[in-house]
């Protein structure tokens, strides 16, 4: 079995394309449905198809399940009128609206298809959650932010900013994994042990998936290596559910250049193998160009300042889903930004939420600050002066900034260098070139799971989930769409590769 790839452009120093049955040599183990990957999505493939009557196996790199899954901060993006938002008080929310909101946030060229599957199987999704022991906390936190400091199970996701508030009722749908910091790692921890207690489900960590097993068009194994020794895994149905690939930059380099040289928002294992080996079965890719661009700084910060470019204009309502700040910034502006806010604004966030962002500049005027910050004289003079004149009246006619947010900025001013980046207080990201990022595109997948080839047909076998596949995403992303979509489909893929196995 030929191990390595001379080609000087090969993304991995082996090969990734598929060997048959006799090539792959004698069976080390078999069971009928293989899950490759243990993070959310694959946590959820794997219960769900155990609960449909399959034997499964999950295969991890690691030393142990959690993935990027477990250093995430745990919002999971449910609606549509959930347990948890009803007893925190909110009644009317519907599936509709969630799903008009996602298809505006998560576009241009969001998958509607997808998200009017996920927003109207959001409900029973969040009880299945909850069933497995994720706690939701009742009870909302109502400022902007990354992560709240609390325990608070509900936040906003940018639902009451223009223009989304105009095209759905808004309604706060992250829903935070109850937890002390980032929720990601209770996240995993609760379905780790669910997928335990069935005393069934076999877990075989320090196992590297390297290529697929194909017999005449059908999936129907993996070859994967496990301290230098190689092992074949036999099954009629495998899922692949393997993450993303910011952490392979030559892959970064072929289908997200833009992407390169920022944070990685990961474990440090998303390399793409999973997404290469089915291209080299004959899958389909979607959506590999996008990413979500985590802004180097505080969402409270932008709401009560301003964000403006280079050239001191501002160009979004500061108020969105900060990520959505992060992609304009990133997209139009090489993140070349800053926040600029005054001393009232500085002080308006608490201490424990700054997560020890301090300004870069402080000056008593404009005009000094805007020599410091390298921007046109006058021309930020002038962008606070239209800013404050509306504030006063409680409007923004030029991004519909919400009210509850405008106030005159006053000196002293302060401005915040994103490029200059920030640590967040638990493992995030390291704000290395203003921002920490992660792929959103991948597999082509329907929306049970199964994987697709270049003709939109399924691939026989084969599954996909989580961030190897593209999911809900066009250009947009918000919190908890990667979370809870990758967990939604995570299930379907599990069950139908049972149902047909």
């Amino acid at each position: 079995m030929t191990t390595t790839d001379p080609s000087p452009r090969a993304l991995f120093n082996r090969s990734v394309l598929p060997v048959t049955p006799s090539e792959a040599g004698p069976v080390d183990h078999e069971c009928e449905v293989l899950v490759v990957g243990c993070g959310a999505a694959g946590a959820a493939a794997a219960l769900e198809a155990h609960a449909a009557g399959a034997s499964v196996t999950v295969l991890e790199g690691a030393s142990g399940p959690g993935g990027s899954a477990a250093l995430s901060g745990g919002e999971i993006y449910l609606g549509g009128g959930t347990a948890t938002q009803r007893a925190a008080g909110i009644t009317d929310d519907t599936a509709e609206d969630m799903a008009r909101f996602l298809t505006m946030a998560l576009g241009p060229d969001a998958d509607e298809d997808k998200i009017a599957d996920y927003s109207a199987g959001a409900v029973e999704h969040h009880d299945w959650l909850v069933r497995h022991g994720v706690p939701f906390k009742p009870t909302i936190w109502d400022e902007p932010t990354w992560v709240p400091p609390t325990d608070d199970g509900l936040m906003w996701m940018g639902e009451t900013a223009h223009p989304f508030a105009a095209a759905a009722t808004p309604a706060p749908r992250g829903h935070r994994v109850t937890a002390d910091g980032f929720g990601g790692k209770v996240l995993m921890a609760v379905l780790t042990e669910a997928i335990e207690n069935t005393g069934e489900i076999r877990v075989d960590t320090d196992t590297t998936a390297l290529r697929l097993v194909v017999d005449q068009g059908r999936v129907c194994g993996v070859i994967a290596r496990r301290f230098g020794e190689e092992l074949h895994y036999r099954a009629p149905a495998v899922v692949i559910t393997t993450g993303g690939f910011v952490d392979n930059d030559a892959m970064l380099a072929e289908h997200a250049p833009a992407l390169l040289g920022l944070g990685k928002n990961s474990d440090g294992r998303d390399d793409g193998r999973g997404i290469v080996m089915a291209q080299a079965a004959g899958a389909a890719i979607r959506r590999t160009s996008t990413g979500q661009i985590g802004i180097s700084t505080l969402p409270g910060y932008m709401a009560r300042g301003i964000v403006v470019d280079q050239r001191g204009n501002r160009f979004i309502n500061e108020d969105v889903y900060p990520g959505l700040v992060g992609i304009a910034a990133h997209r139009n502006h090489g993140l070349k930004v800053w926040v600029v806010l005054d001393e009232q604004a500085y002080e308006e966030v608490p201490e424990e939420q700054r997560w020890g962002l301090q300004p870069t500049l402080v000056a008593e005027t404009l005009a000094e600050l805007e020599t410091e910050m390298g921007v046109p004289a006058g021309a930020l003079e002038h962008t606070v002066t239209a800013y404050n004149r509306h504030a006063e009246a409680g409007e923004d006619p030029q991004f519909h900034k919400s009210a509850r947010w405008l106030r005159p900025l006053r000196s002293p001013f302060a401005a915040i260098d994103v490029r200059r980046g920030f640590a967040p207080p638990e493992r995030g990201s390291d704000g290395a070139g203003g921002a920490a990022v992660f792929t959103l595109g991948g597999l082509r997948t329907d929306t049970h799971g199964r994987v697709l080839d270049l003709d939109g047909r399924p691939l026989a076998g084969l599954y996909a989930a989580g961030r190897a596949a593209s999911e809900l995403h066009g250009g947009g992303y918000i919190s908890g769409t990667s979370l809870g979509p990758g967990t939604f489909f995570g299930r379907r893929a599990g069950r139908r590769a049972a149902d047909e196995v």
